[in-house]
């Protein structure tokens, strides 16, 4: 296993200068979640904290840096991300916490990779990530947030249903573009619904 720079606090006050003042806060709701789902659910809390604490350190970056950061760095850059460039600052973030925090730890940055999308068959730290992003104290958006926040202690693959279906219902009514990892981690978890009702 990677060593995981667990040095949490400086990695906090670094972080702080290259993120707004309201980004700053809804990460730390982040990482907080993500430590108490990792207590929950017997995931390492070092590990939870530092994908939760980093999962946006790329979110303020300009939508034509991380596009050269990608071009630069051979990140691949779908159809869906070219044409809504804010969706790279995952991938990005991945890219940042490898190369400017110094994170070798694979399920770390796996997590903030796909915290945004999530993706089929996700990893226990990558659902963690996931669901402390839609969840952190701060969000309101939601009318399903109180279910979803039950589920996020009681089962991890339901929560992520919950989110994923949410999710989707969001972007059709705006007419929003789905990105396919998306779509392809609702079916999954919308299969593992399913069966557990069968």
């Amino acid at each position: 296993m990677a060593a995981v720079n667990n040095n949490l606090e400086e990695m906090s006050k670094r972080l702080s200068k290259y993120i707004d003042s309201n980004r700053f806060y809804h990460t730390q709701g982040v990482r907080y979640m993500c430590s108490a789902l990792a207590m929950a659910h017997g995931a390492d809390i070092v590990k939870a904290e530092t994908a939760g604490l980093l999962h946006d350190c790329a979110k303020c970056l300009s939508d034509t840096k991380k596009i050269k950061i990608c071009d630069k760095n051979g990140i691949e850059i779908t159809d869906v991300e070219r044409n809504n460039p804010f969706l790279l600052h995952a991938k990005v973030g991945a890219y940042i916490a490898k190369e400017k925090y110094g994170i070798r730890d694979e399920e770390i940055l796996s997590a903030i990779r796909y915290h945004t999308t999530g993706r089929p068959g996700m990893l226990l730290l990558e659902q963690i990530v996931f669901i402390a992003d839609y969840i952190e104290p701060r969000r309101n958006k939601s009318k399903w947030l109180p279910e979803i926040r039950l589920a996020a202690f009681r089962d991890l693959d339901e929560c992520c249903y919950l989110i994923l279906k949410d999710m989707l219902i969001y972007l059709r009514s705006k007419s929003g573009e789905i990105d396919g990892n998306t779509q392809k981690a609702y079916t999954f978890y919308e299969e593992v619904h399913d069966d557990r009702r069968d």
